[in-house]
């Protein structure tokens, strides 16, 4: 692809970064960063060859100074999002913003009104939505493989050592500083739900909380930090064992090292360890989101789903069962296999993702396609191979109506 795009980009982390080398693989130029950490900016500066002078430290100075980029990429932690969104917004910026729009409806909606009145492009990071496997999946659907769709069973294995990294020891271990789990991790899943089912969700139900990671199950001869601990080598969650373990990977340098420390050593690596949030026992009682939950949707016409969002698995894609009047598939992230129910028989199609499912491996080729869809619209000024920012605040307020129901024990009608 080749673009003449002006990419800048606000947060320079884990995901912002990741971004900026899709879009300069696909032709976009990255001539902008606002980014607070001093050492993530010069590192973001000399891979990208950003231009003198337009690397910020706040995004209120990349707003403010001359207009260096066509397009920005939100990356901030999620209670993040709301300013900068709609300041860009107003000022003419078409945006690729990471999901969750904003942890609450009225930060999200805020935005929503801001980019609507302005008519930018936005798109949010619901990267699930745009890989070859889900475009495959939606044409056999679309096409009647199926029939009508009856049921939905959708699970995502998030792994056991992934949630102990983002959800226990990182950003997303506490809904009152970024957001629910469900919302951080999920929104994906609940708005590919809809988006594959291609009806509105009416009910919702959901159940679940925080099961294992509490003090009351932290072992009696634990300490509250991996590297001193007698117990490091036995532990599952060992962060000594997790994160030295990923040292000769260079996906894992990538992710999740890059969060620990933006140049991964053994030496830097063994000092984040030993003084930041990567080495703190599990047991502490640093976090308070779910570890697992279940979500049941009822659409409008009746059929339904099931999603699980768990732990305590390895990481992988997500699996999905869906069952029609005329057949079923079955589907792992990778092959569809498809029986219909007249002749008996099955198919099998190979997707062949790009890579693993994992944030190293760009979700298997999807983060990829985003950021080209992204692109194609600015160019073009055509965002219909993208989702709506409406529809995206709909599968959001989906997430919202659950966690209603998780916390209140009721079903929830939207």
């Amino acid at each position: 692809m080749s673009t003449s795009v002006r990419l800048a980009v606000v947060g320079a982390g884990s995901r912002g970064t990741n971004y900026a080398r899709l879009a300069a693989r696909a032709g976009a130029m990255i001539t902008g960063v606002a980014e607070p950490d001093p050492e993530r900016r010069r590192l973001f500066v000399e891979e990208f060859a950003v231009p003198e002078g337009a690397a910020f430290s706040t995004w209120e100075d990349l707003r403010e100074a001359p207009r260096v980029a066509d397009a920005v990429v939100i990356a901030t932690q999620d209670r993040g999002h709301t300013d900068p969104a709609i300041a860009f917004a107003r000022a003419g910026f078409d945006i690729l913003l990471e999901k969750p729009i904003a942890p609450t409806e009225e930060e999200a909606a805020r935005i929503v009104a801001a980019v609507e009145e302005h008519g930018v492009i936005m798109a949010v990071g619901h990267v699930m939505r745009y890989s070859d496997y889900t475009r495959a999946l939606k044409a056999l659907l679309d096409d009647g493989a199926v029939g009508d769709i009856v049921s939905v069973e959708h699970l995502e294995p998030i792994g056991w050592w992934h949630f102990a990294h983002s959800y226990v020891r990182g950003n997303w271990r506490r809904e009152g500083t970024s957001s629910s789990m469900l919302m951080a991790k999920s929104s994906h899943d609940l708005d590919w739900l809809s988006y594959i089912v291609g009806r509105r969700v009416r009910r919702v139900s959901s159940f679940g909380g925080l099961y294992w990671f509490k003090p009351e199950n932290k072992p009696a001869q634990a300490a509250d930090r991996c590297v001193v601990c007698p117990l490091q080598k036995t532990c599952a969650y060992s962060a000594t064992r997790i994160y030295e373990g990923f040292l000769d990977d260079p996906s894992y340098r990538v992710w999740p090292l890059q969060v620990l420390t933006p140049t991964p050593t053994e030496e830097s690596v063994r000092e984040a360890l030993e003084v930041g949030p990567y080495g703190e026992c599990v047991y502490n009682g640093q976090n308070d989101v779910a570890d697992h939950q279940v979500v049941n949707l009822e659409f409008e016409g009746g059929s339904t789903a099931s999603f699980t969002a768990v732990a305590f698995t390895q990481l992988e894609f997500r699996k999905t069962r869906i069952f029609g009047t005329a057949g079923s598939i079955d589907g792992d992230g990778r092959q569809l296999t498809v029986l219909d129910f007249l002749t008996g028989e099955t198919r099998t199609i190979d997707t062949m993702p790009a890579g693993g499912a994992s944030a190293a491996d760009g979700h298997g080729g999807a983060d990829g396609r985003l950021v080209e869809a992204f692109l194609h619209a600015v160019v073009t000024r055509d965002p219909s191979a993208l989702s709506s920012v409406r529809e995206s605040f709909e599968s959001h307020q989906i997430v919202w109506a659950a966690e209603r129901a998780r916390e209140q024990g009721e079903v929830v009608a939207l």
